[in-house]
């Protein structure tokens, strides 16, 4: 199966998607599981000290591991499952948000974008968004207020649905993968190729802001009886968007540290207020994490941009030149002959 947006290049993952980057959510720990004697040398006095004393809450720990690795191993057949079943079983409540809308998108937001296609600058463009205080990292409106309230009340019908519904991620116990549910090919790609990367070619050209070609979008829930925040880390992106959706929610900001290359005792973190209908726009390798709501129910759009120019030279999850495995849609945002693609308007001037 394959994305309308992906007409010239097949995606793939790096194998790493199998071993690397495991949530520990009882530990709040990243782990990397090849066998169970490389990961007690390289793991256990650290989940030790984590409070994991006796064996049998080691071999419980494995016992999730593996099931974790089992289901990335699935996660081609499981997902274009859901997404058949879905497509044969859900009736939208508003089959409108599935399509993008000039009328959907905040008045500032367009003036920002227009801004950018008429050959404006990094530095003007940094004018006309907000300072939030950590570096690289801006705020604007994106969305009007009412498409909010009607994409919450439309992932809030599908999550009631009978049909089926896969996570966006280890971390994120709650939330709605939307190529599943069909907003790929309406919504989610004319946003990125029409509106974000106008922004991102001039914010973030170092990183593959001027050459983005695919995407994983989804969106998390955090709420009292759910997921209340969400720990330190970084993104499988090299260009993150996280919009807030809404409903009514009190505290739950977004704090930012440093790049992921920075150790964790040389960085000081910036909170930030995250408000409905605005965007936080950074780079995917910026450490942040979410505080936990006290009260209310907070809905949030991610949307992981990637460069394949970028991350077929370096996996951004492992450290490695990625080895290439056969994924379903964009995958993980990596193509087989990055020299082919090489291109002008992706280097730096």
């Amino acid at each position: 199966m394959t994305n309308e947006g992906d007409r010239k290049s097949r995606f793939y993952t790096c194998s790493c998607f199998t071993t690397d980057n495991i949530f520990l959510d009882e530990y709040k720990l990243h782990v990397r599981f090849v066998s169970e004697k490389q990961f007690r040398l390289d793991y256990q006095p650290l989940l030790t000290r984590l409070g994991c004393v006796t064996e049998q809450q080691f071999v419980d720990v494995l016992t999730k591991i593996s099931q974790e690795v089992d289901r990335r191993r699935c996660v081609c057949e499981t997902s274009a499952e859901r997404t058949a079943a879905i497509k044969h079983m859900y009736q939208p409540l508003h089959p409108h948000v599935y399509h993008l809308q000039e009328s959907y998108l905040a008045p500032k937001f367009k003036q920002i974008v227009e801004y950018c296609r008429s050959s404006g600058t990094c530095e003007g463009l940094v004018e006309l968004l907000e300072d939030v205080g950590a570096p690289r990292v801006y705020r604007f409106p994106v969305f009007e207020k009412n498409f909010c309230e009607e994409l919450v009340e439309e992932l809030e019908h599908f999550e009631e649905s009978s049909a089926p519904k896969g996570r966006p991620n280890t971390m994120n116990h709650y939330g709605i993968l939307l190529n599943e549910l069909g907003f790929d090919k309406g919504f989610i790609i004319p946003l990125r190729e029409r509106y974000l990367q106008p922004l991102t070619s001039l914010l973030y050209p170092d990183c593959g802001g001027r050459c983005l070609d695919s995407h994983k979008a989804f969106v998390v829930k955090y709420d009292m009886n759910e997921d209340l925040d969400l720990s330190y880390h970084y993104d499988n992106a090299e260009v993150t968007l996280n919009v807030s959706l809404g409903k009514e929610f009190t505290d739950g900001n977004l704090f930012f540290g440093d790049m992921r290359q920075v150790p964790v005792s040389e960085t000081e973190c910036t909170e930030i207020e995250h408000r409905v209908t605005e965007g936080l726009l950074h780079r995917g390798q910026h450490m942040h994490g979410a505080l936990p709501i006290s009260c209310g129910q907070r809905w949030n759009l991610i949307i992981w941009m990637r460069a394949s120019q970028e991350r077929n030279k370096l996996c951004p999850m492992c450290n490695r030149r990625p080895s290439l495995v056969e994924g379903d849609g964009f995958a993980d945002g990596f193509t087989k002959h990055p020299e082919a693609q090489q291109n002008d308007s992706c280097a730096l001037t």
